[in-house]
């Protein structure tokens, strides 16, 4: 007859488990016997065995207790059951590593690929990485609303790069993000070709619908430089409010 220690050592187990498996009632508790101690037999460690091995492989301990008890076709129905949750739980975590994975990966950060082509090609274009960055956390917001439809957005934005006034625009915003100050006179240029670009896009009838994301985006600069206020009003004084969705004002009275 063991002692609980020794049963535990001969199951693979800690003495803490077997006192765990007595209070939830996967083992049953002997009795004392007439020295005080608990003895336990050579059926416990059978039952002991079964119970850590179907621990190891993963089976929970609330349902270890059915098993035990189950016929041989109930038992693996139970055993196809915990296989199939434990396939999934195998392609949760596959899907957890790959964003993980992510995490170490910058532009990969939730943003397709096809995007993380496009911030590079913006680097080649000259673009600084608080630019791309800048760049990359409205990628995040135009993604998240319209996962389906980068694909579809992506050609047109690698197509503009060709447009030497949209290569400018990056350049500029570039230097006035890594060095400008105050009312930097590169706003000036900036708004200018912002301009020009919204009145080649309303005479085309190229103008983006409203919507919360656009907002957001539009939002992004000012929350994150100040100057960003100051381009806004060099809009409004070209005729035009906002950049990611301009709108043309109405013309002033007299």
């Amino acid at each position: 007859m063991l002692t609980i220690g020794q049963l535990a050592a001969y199951a693979g187990v800690t003495v803490r488990a077997v006192r765990h498996y007595h209070q939830i009632g996967l083992l049953p508790e002997p009795e004392r016997d007439a020295s005080g101690y608990r003895r336990y037999g050579a059926k416990a460690a059978v039952s002991l065995i079964k119970i850590r091995t179907l621990a190891n492989a993963g089976v929970p301990l609330s349902q270890i207790g059915r098993m035990l008890e189950a016929d041989a076709p109930a038992f693996i129905e139970a055993v196809q059951r915990i296989d199939s949750h434990l396939l999934d739980e195998i392609d949760r975590l596959e899907t957890s590593r790959k964003q993980i994975a992510q995490l170490a990966a910058g532009d990969s950060l939730a943003l397709p690929p096809e995007v993380v082509s496009y911030l590079d090609r913006l680097r080649e274009i000259g673009a600084s990485e608080r630019m791309v960055e800048a760049e990359r956390d409205g990628w995040i917001l135009v993604a998240a609303r319209w996962p389906d439809g980068i694909h579809e957005v992506i050609p047109w934005k690698l197509a503009q790069l060709d447009d030497p006034r949209i290569v400018r625009l990056y350049q500029v915003g570039s230097e006035l993000l890594e060095n400008g100050v105050g009312d930097d006179p590169r706003l000036e240029e900036i708004a200018d070709i912002l301009a020009g670009l919204a009145e080649q896009a309303h005479t085309s009838g190229e103008m983006v619908e409203d919507d919360l994301a656009f907002d957001l985006i539009d939002a992004l600069p000012v929350e994150s430089d100040p100057r960003m206020e100051r381009l806004l009003d060099l809009m409004r004084e070209r005729g035009w409010t906002g950049w990611t969705r301009p709108k043309r004002l109405p013309e002033p009275p007299g």
